[in-house]
């Protein structure tokens, strides 16, 4: 069974909601899915992890003080996250609040990682990840179940052709 973890800050409840609708996603296809705030996880909990999903809500463009501060902490353990899959998925204010800009930054730190980064379906988002202007509708939930099933699909393919220990 292969592990997908989905970490997220969240302030409002907006975030947490999407990443609630990434783990339904997610579930089965013999994947144990653990959902955990930001604050919460720690380096292990991170190597422990087949994928690595990271959420935060849009401040300024860029990712929560809280979640720039794990990628700061996973320092110690570079090059330890290699070939596991990330994804990333924001909660923002505004239409044009730099979601996008948000989503990068997460996913530039998981490259630096040496992970394997998910980007379209183009039903799960768009071309980088999930993404929601405020609580997250109908549309943006069905965008993250995308999200989650497509990184639970990957983890199974992967582990189905041996390219993991």
């Amino acid at each position: 069974m292969k592990t997908i973890l989905i970490v997220y800050h969240s302030r409002s409840g907006h975030t947490q909601a999407l990443a609630q609708a990434i783990a339904q996603g997610a579930e089965g296809q013999d994947t144990q899915v653990k959902v955990k705030k930001v604050e919460e996880t720690s380096n292990d909990d991170l190597l422990q992890a087949d994928a690595i999903i990271i959420g935060s809500p849009v401040y300024f463009g860029s990712m929560a003080a809280p979640v720039k501060e794990l990628i700061d902490r996973s320092v110690t353990i570079r090059g330890s996250l290699k070939n596991k899959i990330g994804a990333a998925f924001v909660t923002s204010g505004h239409d044009s609040g730099g979601k996008e800009t948000t989503i990068m930054s997460i996913i530039q730190a998981m490259l630096i990682h040496e992970m394997i980064v998910v980007g379209d379906p183009i039903s799960a988002g768009g071309h980088y990840g999930a993404a929601a202007v405020g609580e997250p509708d109908h549309r943006a939930i069905n965008q993250g179940k995308a999200l989650g099933a497509r990184v639970a699909e990957l983890v199974h393919q992967f582990k189905e052709a041996g390219a993991w220990k």
